[in-house]
């Protein structure tokens, strides 16, 4: 995978059952996609506070294999993938202990933010894509000469 984020489950992200609740995965997955842009020089600031330029997700999902609990040890690995010239999907992998728990993905449109049409990718985030597809092409290369 590409960029990989960590973070300890906390008590506030469990339901009564004490598991991680299933609406708090995206809130997990999208803290991972933030620290990605910011890894990449984005300023969050900028990014989020008055833009010009949106991306609300148009679309999300998460498949569930196992039980997350407060105290475990997440790896979110992300993978962007551009899918036009005006939105892009993020792929989450979440694992605990390299198994693989829960896996998401967040498709995203850019839009101007005051006339709320799609627009065009703007260039630092094509950057962030590329980027980040290259490194994760590069490490599917490894993993595969490590398995030969």
């Amino acid at each position: 995978m590409s960029f990989t984020y960590n973070r300890i489950v906390r008590f506030q992200d469990t339901d009564a059952a004490g598991v991680v609740y299933f609406a708090n995965v995206l809130g997990i997955c999208h803290e991972a996609y933030e620290e990605s842009l910011r890894a990449s020089g984005i300023n969050l600031k900028d990014f989020f506070t008055n833009p010009s330029v949106g991306f609300p997700i148009v679309h999300a999902n998460v498949d569930f294999f196992r039980p997350m609990f407060c105290g475990d040890s997440l790896v979110i690995s992300l993978i962007p993938q551009k899918l036009g010239l005006d939105k892009f999907e993020v792929n989450y992998e979440i694992s605990v202990t390299k198994v693989v728990v829960a896996k998401a993905i967040t498709r995203h449109v850019c839009i101007d933010v005051s006339s709320r049409s799609k627009q065009e990718l703007p260039g630092e985030i094509i950057q962030w894509l590329q980027t980040n597809r290259q490194d994760a092409e590069s490490a599917e290369r490894r993993k595969s000469r490590e398995i030969l």
